[in-house]
């Protein structure tokens, strides 16, 4: 055997055997990881407790009220998150999707079945004692891979116990999803998002509200204003199929919010909306007499400065009718009743969407600047009862 060839098998077993080693060391000091199932931190958007899965978003009574397309979307996770406050320097997520499916044409795979997490800091000078403290400030990211995933959203964390804000699926069902954090470390239910407690706003919508073509489930503009205002919300968008229909009336009717955000345009024509509009307003009235009710306009398409009849069918019309209707509501007397226009939703430079149609990131923020407009005054009105 020539000694060269010797030289090179007693350097590989030499390499080998540090690589094992140095795995065996690693291993070693790999801390063991507790798991939480985040149903003990109390899952924040969900509307009713008798549901048939955990994280659905409607009733299971609802099964046999709605049409099927929207009992199908309300098995999608849209607007559920978990806080929670922990000291672990690495957090670690498990969980698993009802649809083997994981992105779509138009939404990430991480806007329609990852995670999306968000931290709690400081503000510069900014009171300690302050209610809540800090901010919100994106942090990682859950990537699905497969059906049931396992994944460490972050490590390496600068010692420190923070609260956290994860965010679940928006197109895709929840099974389950546990937290994992070291053994050494502690976890615990966040506190309350302000003080004397606060009824969740209310979001009824179109695909646009469920969150398509966000990046991440965080940056739909309902979980924009909640982080903005620090506010429980409860996400009722269903794709395709937010069209103010009566027995949806009656379900949005059994909660208890703050405010209700009525964003049904983009899936309804004039005749449903000059239909509908009205009962459905009376009936959230009937039910809760004080709770402001704000009706929103459809956005406007971004292509349609330039193809013919796309302004005057998806906006003209529509928009034209929900302005009577409120018109002939407030003249009716309705009170707490307001209106926020569609036109400059997405911005005005045709950036603001993927596909003319949804927004992007970008266009849901500039939607969550407008509707925060109308939408502070109102909760900081509620906040003083």
């Amino acid at each position: 055997m020539r000694p060269n060839y010797l030289w090179r098998n007693a350097f590989r077993a030499s390499s080998l055997g540090a690589l094992l080693f140095a795995f065996r060391l690693a291993w070693a000091d790999a801390p063991e990881i507790l798991w939480s199932d985040i149903r003990q931190f109390g899952v924040e958007g969900r509307g009713w407790e008798d549901t048939e899965n955990y994280y659905d978003r409607l009733p299971a009574r609802a099964a046999s009220l709605v049409r099927k397309p929207v009992w199908d979307l309300s098995h999608d996770s849209a607007g559920l998150c978990v806080r929670f406050v922990t000291d672990a320097t690495e957090i670690h997520a498990r969980w698993a999707l009802t649809n083997p499916w994981l992105y779509q044409p138009n939404g990430t795979a991480i806007a329609v079945s990852g995670l999306d997490l968000y931290v709690r800091i400081p503000v510069a000078g900014g009171k300690a004692d302050s209610s809540p403290p800090g901010r919100w400030h994106w942090l990682a990211v859950g990537i699905p891979k497969a059906q049931t995933n396992d994944v460490t959203l972050v490590s390496n964390l600068l010692p420190g116990k923070r609260e956290y804000l994860l965010y679940l699926p928006l197109y895709n069902g929840t099974k389950f999803l546990s937290l994992g954090v070291p053994t050494n470390s502690v976890i615990e239910p966040a506190p309350p998002w302000g003080p004397g407690g606060r009824k969740p706003v209310v979001f009824y919508g179109t695909s646009i509200l469920q969150g398509l073509a966000a990046s991440r489930p965080g940056m739909v503009h309902s979980a924009i204003l909640q982080r903005r205002f620090n506010w429980p919300v409860i996400n009722l968008g269903f794709s395709g199929n937010g069209k103010m229909e009566p027995e949806m009336a009656a379900l949005l009717a059994e909660l208890n919010p703050s405010i209700y955000v009525i964003d049904c345009l983009p899936n309804m024509v004039a005749d449903e909306i000059k239909a509908r509009t009205e009962p459905l307003v009376r009936e959230l009235r009937a039910a809760h007499p004080d709770v402001p009710i704000v009706l929103v306009e459809d956005r406007t398409l971004q292509d349609s400065f330039l193809i013919a009849g796309r302004m005057e069918w998806y906006h003209l019309k529509d928009r034209a009718e929900l302005k009577r209707a409120y018109d002939r509501l407030k003249q009716a007397g309705v009170n707490q009743l307001y209106y926020i226009p569609g036109e400059h939703l997405f911005g005005d430079d045709g950036e603001g969407s993927t596909d003319g149609s949804h927004p992007n990131d970008l266009g849901f923020m500039r939607q969550a600047d407008i509707f925060a407009q109308t939408l502070e005054p109102l909760l900081k009105a509620a906040n003083k009862k």
